[in-house]
């Protein structure tokens, strides 16, 4: 009987869809408990991760069986990035509005992220190479990737460090914009989306489909700039 319970398990943790199946189920109770406490370090993103870490550790599943198993998820965010452009195209005319606003916070917002990320860096000693990862930090994972190693940076190391500053945008970034007197929509939106971007998107939209629409639009170009832009600045410089 011990011995059928262990394989029944053992068929369960190697099911094609027991990835999925955890990944799903561990962001929903985490986003339940978030959405209940409100505490900003819930953050869904961050600590979901760490529940699926746990569950693969402890169940013995290595990441590339995982991976594999989740292979639809990576397929489907593509299409779920571009649904981001519902809002865009239902605050079209505030956008329109506001395009200069828009252009200028873009330019200053994202030399600032840039430049502070990389002065800190060399602050406190670290390498060439080192830099060279961090610089895109600020934009989602595939285009971070992409200009990292372009740059003579690290892809795989790039994710980890867009991953990183996107859940501290996501946690502090809202709180820290109310502290300072931020209330306009469009500001918040802009300014999660520039310097969180996907995950400070998830959160812009939750506060309000305005502010989510503009987080789009600011993590939209911020990737467009970052790709044609940051290749161009290091090869000038170097």
């Amino acid at each position: 009987m011990s011995l059928d319970w262990h394989g029944a398990l053992d068929a369960v943790i190697h099911h094609p869809l027991f990835g999925i199946g955890i990944t799903l189920g561990a962001y929903q109770l985490v986003l339940a408990a978030y959405d209940k406490t409100r505490w900003i370090f819930l953050q869904p993103v961050l600590v979901s991760m760490l529940v699926v870490i746990g569950v693969l550790v402890t169940c013995g599943v290595s990441y590339a069986e995982y991976r594999k198993s989740t292979e639809i998820m990576n397929i489907l965010l593509g299409p779920a990035t571009v649904a981001l452009a519902v809002p865009l195209y239902l605050n079209l005319r505030r956008i329109r509005q506001l395009l200069w606003p828009t252009l200028t916070t873009l330019v200053i917002g994202g030399l600032v992220a840039t430049c502070a990320c990389l002065l800190l860096g060399w602050w406190f000693g670290a390498e060439h190479m080192i830099l060279m990862t961090m610089a895109p930090k600020s934009v989602t994972s595939p285009i971070a990737m992409l200009v990292a190693e372009q740059i003579g940076g690290v892809a795989a190391l790039a994710a980890v460090f867009v991953l990183i500053t996107g859940v501290i945008g996501a946690i502090f970034g809202p709180a820290l914009l109310s502290a300072c007197g931020v209330s306009s929509p469009e500001a918040r939106g802009m300014a999660l989306g520039i310097s969180a971007h996907a995950v400070g998107t998830a959160v812009a939209l939750e506060e309000s489909e305005e502010t989510g629409a503009f987080a789009a639009l600011g993590m939209s170009l911020m990737g467009v700039v970052t790709a044609v832009f940051l290749p161009l600045a290091v090869s000038l410089v170097a």
